[in-house]
């Protein structure tokens, strides 16, 4: 147990602090309003984590992979990310005040992360594969407290890489100079439209 333990917490480290849409919306956010709506879009993006760890682990994701379903969720992904992308071109052409943020922007970052978490193909991609890795850990068709296991681990690791990128970006806006902030704002937006083109280009 220990084995499927520690062997999905470095899954879900890897997975939470690989650069992506979600790490570039939490900078963007982070670089805005500080430590807070930072957190909030890693939280937000938990939930669309753990509903793509249960599609993954309970053998849903070939049903999800179906066409049907695939292309309409990858379009909207890569329209969703489009749309952030632009947003934070925006930002690193005019620098938005802190204090312009509005009252419900805490509740918005949650809903933006577990947006871009859930409309986000790879997940299907990655958490099938997860689930063949599971069974070769084991050596058979893992047991249900076996996978329960593998899911805690996991979460374990994704609730703590939440704080730890959270922070680190919040130490970046105390330190970073305007022009830092820009090309920050920048980089942000040209991964998000990148990734934007390759989801449609998928469809």
């Amino acid at each position: 147990m220990l084995t499927i333990f520690f062997s999905a917490l470095v899954f879900g480290f890897v997975f939470c602090l690989s650069p992506g849409a979600v790490l570039a919306e939490t900078l963007r956010r982070g670089l805005l309003h500080g430590f807070t709506p930072a957190l909030l879009v890693q939280i937000g993006s938990l939930v669309g984590d753990a509903v793509w760890a249960v599609v993954g682990l309970t053998g849903m994701a070939l049903l999800i992979q179906h066409e049907s379903v695939r292309v309409p969720l990858t379009a909207v992904c890569g329209l969703y990310l489009a749309w952030l992308g632009v947003r934070s071109l925006m930002d690193a052409w005019r620098l938005p005040a802190a204090e312009s943020a509005p009252a419900r922007s805490g509740q918005n970052a949650l809903m933006v992360g577990a947006a871009i978490s859930l409309a986000n193909p790879k997940n299907i991609v990655y958490w099938g594969a997860l689930g063949s890795a599971l069974s070769g850990i084991v050596g058979a068709t893992p047991s249900h407290g076996q996978t329960l296991m593998f899911f805690a681990g996991f979460m374990l690791a994704s609730v703590l890489s939440c704080f730890l990128i959270a922070a680190l970006v919040n130490l970046l806006r105390r330190n970073a100079s305007p022009t830092w902030q820009r090309v920050s704002y920048g980089a942000c937006g040209v991964v998000l439209l990148y990734l934007a083109i390759l989801a449609l280009r998928a469809v």
